[in-house]
Order: structure tokens, then sequence, then C-alpha cells
């Protein structure tokens, strides 16, 4: 047989149909074709790690080359299986030459390559496939817009030097990208996979993104794991950009085990060295749906300035925010509703950094200690300017959790917010109901109040003249009783439509009736409230 190089010499001879090799293999190529027929594995390696590293620079010469047409006319249009084996394509240390194009193929063989290395890209744009995988192979690039596998689609390992197009692609079961190191293409985007439909899980496990990941309007059937992975982008806004994102279960952006062959998700064992979660650029998940949790335990942000990581409108039972507290940029949570906030205060960015307005969550689960002195931190911190809503959904959290006397404190630290923002007249009486009723959310301050009054006014009107209003029968006069009856502005005690006072005690009457009317007042008003809490 021969072997010229080009593609188009390929001779399809009668007799492929009956499993004979074609004229114009090459040895390497022959041994390919043999091992297909076979559904063994194709191994060219050398044995030396070096050498055969895909994404080292040692050359690799004709006898580990194949070209990409005849890897495709196995797949499309193979020989048949010897007998009793099950065709497939399993090839470990090759260097495919040319294109590998299956755009718009049925790809029906089971298709593994591990450890080789693509001279030029994979266009697998609306081709079909049952498995596919490629695990540590160098590729210039993966073009598989709406690719479409019964099974999984396995990428591990692998470099992809002008990233990876997933475009509306479905995967039947699992996508796996575990360690995969992802370089930008013209557009700027190291993954494009928006409407991508996974059917389990998607691993991308010590991922290294340099570029955009664009996963918009993606569906993930259970989990969506970024454990340990590293986002990076240094040239537009995003490095995760995944708005309208809907994930079954959980999405974690957590720490993973470096060197262990520790399953998904499992802890590590002792001693492993733990790399966590990094982002080097902003990240949108605006309106994604989550149907466990979003965890972000010891996940590390790096924004500039006009950076952020923006969790707008997301519903999830659960928001684990437990990563390191981002030194720039802000964290934006308008309008997401969560059930559990598990939170840690040292994780939360300061003033003017954070935006909450219209968050909505039902319980608070603090990791170590949030005193609600910080907790009040943490929401003026979400306010620039004077907004009531996170403070009242504040003290509704903890009303609703027992924690009345908090949620007093809240809604009294909501009015002394409110305060600030008055003109200077209104801020002045702000400060006298504050000190002497604390705005009412102190009842038995008021009650205090009267107590001191109603004693200072009995001794005072024990020396006041009080000359009867009309002659006749009238009771004896009692300071003590003429001082509660103006201070009570209801009951009656039969003391002040008797006596009459004239100049200062006159004013000091009237003001005793003015100020019994605002305490009792409030005195109500805190009974009403703690009435309506039992």
């Amino acid at each position: 047989m021969s072997s010229r190089g080009d593609d188009e010499d390929v001779t399809e001879g009668a007799g492929i149909r009956s499993g004979d090799l074609p004229d114009d293999l090459t040895a390497a190529e022959a041994g390919m074709w043999q091992a297909f027929r076979n559904g063994t594995v194709y191994d060219l390696s050398s044995g030396d790690t070096v050498v055969d590293d895909p994404h080292g620079g040692h050359p690799w010469g004709p006898d580990r080359t194949v070209r990409a047409r005849i890897v495709c006319w196995l797949l499309l249009d193979g020989p048949p299986a010897l007998a009793g084996r099950v065709p497939s394509l399993k090839l470990t240390g090759v260097q495919i030459s040319g294109i590998l194009d299956l755009a718009g193929g049925t790809v029906v063989p089971y298709v593994e390559m591990k450890g080789c290395r693509f001279e030029r890209e994979i266009l697998l744009p609306e081709a079909r496939f049952t498995t596919a995988r490629f695990v540590n192979c160098s590729v210039p690039r993966l073009e598989a817009a709406r690719v479409h596998t019964e099974g999984d689609l396995h990428l591990p390992r692998c470099r992809f030097h002008n990233g990876v197009r997933l475009t509306d692609a479905h995967i039947g079961t699992d996508l796996l990208m575990n360690q995969a190191i992802v370089y930008r293409d013209r557009s700027g985007r190291s993954i494009a996979a928006d409407g991508m439909t996974v059917g389990q899980d998607l691993q991308a496990e010590l991922l290294e993104s340099h570029g955009e990941l664009s996963l918009r309007s993606a569906t993930i059937g259970v989990s969506l794991s970024l454990r340990g992975a590293r986002l990076t982008n240094p040239y537009t806004r995003l490095a995760l950009n995944a708005p309208q994102l809907t994930v079954e279960r959980t999405l974690y952006m957590t720490p993973a085990g470096v060197g262990s062959a520790m399953l998904s998700g499992a802890t590590p064992a002792r001693g492993t060295r733990i790399q966590r979660f990094e982002c080097q650029g902003g990240v949108r998940l605006d309106d994604g749906r989550f149907g466990d949790a979003v965890d972000l335990e010891r996940a590390r942000f790096v924004f500039t300035d006009e950076q952020e990581l923006s969790l707008r409108r997301i519903q999830a039972p659960e928001l684990r925010f437990l990563g390191e507290k981002p030194q720039r940029g802000k964290v934006v949570l308008s309008g997401a509703r969560v059930g559990n906030l598990v939170d840690r205060a040292s994780a939360w960015p300061g003033p003017g950094n954070l935006h909450m307005g219209g968050f909505a969550y039902e319980n608070l689960v603090p990791h170590g200690p949030f005193p609600l002195a910080e907790r009040l931190e943490w929401v003026a911190a979400a306010t620039a300017e004077y907004n009531p809503e996170p403070y009242e959904r504040l003290a509704a959290v903890l009303r609703a959790g027992g924690e009345d006397e908090d949620a007093r404190e809240v809604l009294l630290a909501k009015q002394r917010r409110r305060r600030e923002s008055l003109p200077p007249a209104a801020k002045l009486w702000g400060y006298v109901q504050d000190w002497t009723v604390a705005y009412g959310y102190r009842p038995g301050r008021a009650a205090v109040w009267m107590a001191v009054l109603w004693a200072a006014s009995s001794v005072a009107f024990a020396h006041a003249s009080h000359p009867p209003l009309k002659g006749g029968d009238h009771p004896a006069w009692n300071p003590a009783l003429f001082a509660l009856d103006l201070l009570l502005p209801v009951i009656d005690l039969g003391q002040v439509g008797f006596w009459q006072l004239r100049g200062g005690w006159q004013w000091l009457a009237a003001a005793m009736v003015l100020l019994g009317w605002v305490l009792a007042t409030t005195v109500a008003a805190g009974a009403t409230r703690l009435l309506r809490r039992s």
C-alpha cells in the first residue's frame, strides 16, 4: 500500500463493506482501522511521559499520525466489526492531522481518545453521538454547536487553545470538563454554551477558563460543579456570564481537592491540597433558578470597581454566602428570593458595595458569630440612601424566629436611619422621640417617664395655689391624684374639673396633659405590638 498524504488521495475500495483494508492507508492508519474493527484500544504512545505529553513540545512523527479524513471515515461509514466484536474508535497517544469534520453526521460507534494531539480544530456542529470521550487531548478549537449526545460528553484535562463552542448543545447525561484548560476565541469567550441542555451533571472542577465562560439560558438537569475552578477574564467585564441559568439542584463554587482521586463533592482526604474557587472578573447569574442551593463557600472574587457579583432576581431554597469578602466591586442581590440565607459576617462587602433592594429571605443561618449590631451594619451597607424595606425584611425574619426583642431593635434602627434623611426640625423632633420613648419600640421607657413625671408633678402641685372653680361641694385637694388625672388622658379621676390654676401652674398643667397623651399613646402602641405578636 502507498502512503500519500492528501486526504483526497484515499481510495474507497469496493471491499470496504466486507472489512478489507482500503488502499493508500499509512501503517498507523491501517493499525487504527484494524483496531476499530476489533473494538480495541489503539495505543501509539512511547511510554516516555515527556514525549507522550500531548501538550508538550516534543514532535510526534508520521508513525504516530493519522489523517482526520480516515478518522471521519471510520466513524461515519466504517467497516463492520469482526465476529463477536463491537466497532469502536479508542485512540491513545495519536496525532490527528487535518480538520476532524463530523458536522451534521451521525456517529454510532463508541468514541474515546486519550492523550491525543489534534493539529486542527474539531468540527461537530449538529453531529449526533451516543457517547464521546476526549481525555487529556490538545485541541486548537472545539466547534460543537447543537451537537447531540445520547450519553456523556467527556472533555477532562483537555486544552483548547481557541475556545469551545457548545451553543444549544444537548448532552443526554453528563458533561465533564474537569481540569480542562480553555483559552479564549476571537470573540473573547473561552466556552460559549448558551442554551445548552445537560441531562444530568455538568462537572467543571479545577477548570481553568481564560476568557468569558458563557452559559446564558443553559439548563442543567442535576448539579453544576465549578469546585476549585479558576475563571479569569481581564479582557472584558464578565468572567462568568450565566443569566437565566437553570440548575435543578445545586451550583457549587466551592473548594476542590487537588491531585486526589476522590469522587465529585466528596470531602477531601486529610492532607489533600485544597484549591478554592476563584474568579477574576464579573459574575452574572441574573434570573437564575436553582432547585437546591447556590454554594459560595470559601469562594474568592477579584473585581475591578466596575465589576460585580450579580445575583439579581435569582430563586433558590438556599444561598450559602460563605466566601471571601470582595475587596472591590459590588455584590447585587436586588430582587433575589431565597429560603435560607447561610452567611458569615466577614463575607459581605462594605457600604456602597452591597445592594439588596427587594431581596427576600425567609431564614437566617449564620456561620460563626454574627451579632445584631453587625447584622444592622450589613443592612446599612446595602442602603446608601434610606430604604425601609431591608430593615422590615430583617425584622420580619427575626420576629418569625421568635427574636422579638431583636426585631424591635431593627425597627428602631430603621427609624434612626430615616431620621438622617429628614429636614432639621423633623430631625430634632426625631431625637426627642428617640431619647424619650425610643420611637415607641421600648414602651417600658415611656412608662418610666410617666412615673417620673407623676412623682415630680405631685411634689410641685403640692405647693400650688388651687382655689375651687365653684363653691359648694368639691373633693379634697390631692396633688398626686390631680397630677395623675392630668397624665391619664382618658380616665377621669375627678380632680381636674374642680380646681383652678393660675400663671405658671396653668402652663405646667397644660404641658402635663400634652405629655400624658404622647406617653400614653406610646405605651398603648407598644402593648398592641406585644399582643399582636403573642
